[in-house]
């Protein structure tokens, strides 16, 4: 690859919530966009933790013990193992990174189908 990534692109070739798009891969992981809005799922990963960093928009990360709020250019990495929600306020923007295959509802049978973008 000898060109950048233009991650403010890759966004606006979708349009669908919560189905991440890989943009690029490194050291076995996944650099994913994708656009959110409203709630997901609750749901946990038992061996990753989970990354989030926010492009464009406001993001509650509710925990079962309290809500974390992520504005442009914030992250928070949800630990493996811990039970959490995210709640996009309108729509978001957000870059994840995850190990390669991993699914986005923490269950193969209800995870999206990973593309690439």
């Amino acid at each position: 690859m000898t060109t950048a990534i233009d991650l403010s692109e890759k966004l606006k070739a979708f349009s669908d919530t919560f189905a991440p798009r890989t943009v690029a891969q490194f050291n076995g992981h996944d650099v994913m966009v994708v656009k959110a809005e409203g709630p997901f799922i609750w749901h946990t990963y038992d061996d990753t933790d989970d990354f989030f960093l926010v492009l464009k928009g406001t993001l509650d990360l509710e925990l079962r013990d309290g809500t974390v709020t992520l504005g442009p250019g914030q992250m928070f990495v949800v630990p493996k193992g811990v039970e959490h929600r995210p709640v996009a306020r309108g729509e978001v923007h957000l870059l994840l990174i995850e190990p390669t295959g991993t699914p986005n509802t923490g269950d193969v049978s209800t995870a999206s189908r990973r593309q690439l973008g």
